[in-house]
């Protein structure tokens, strides 16, 4: 299992999330409203606050759609700008349903 992470602006949740959910057996996703700031940096003002607005996506999925959802949320978040965001992919090691106590590698 791995997880999938993605940093996009806010104006494109809503593209990402209906691209996602036409993939079959999406297993769902997360999403927290976040803030941050890379290689690309706001202009100073008076009150300079050097982050900026971002939605964080969580994905937990099994291997085998893990290449789908990747190239889902790059072709849906990218509008070829600076700051459209990142995506990561990282190892799942093990993961629990809280209802049962089941503990799997692949709770996707």
């Amino acid at each position: 299992m791995k997880e999938i992470r993605a940093y996009i602006q806010p104006n494109k949740i809503s593209a990402v999330t209906l691209a996602l959910m036409e993939i079959p057996e999406f297993p769902g996703m997360t999403v927290l409203e976040c803030e941050g700031f890379g290689r690309q940096h706001t202009q100073p003002i008076q009150d300079y606050r050097p982050f900026l607005p971002k939605i964080r996506l969580e994905i937990f999925a099994p291997e085998h759609l893990v290449e789908i959802i990747f190239s889902t949320i790059i072709r849906e978040a990218s509008s070829g700008q600076h700051g459209d965001g990142k995506v990561f992919i990282l190892d799942a090691l093990e993961g629990a349903r809280i209802s049962n106590g089941e503990r799997s590698t692949d709770l996707g």
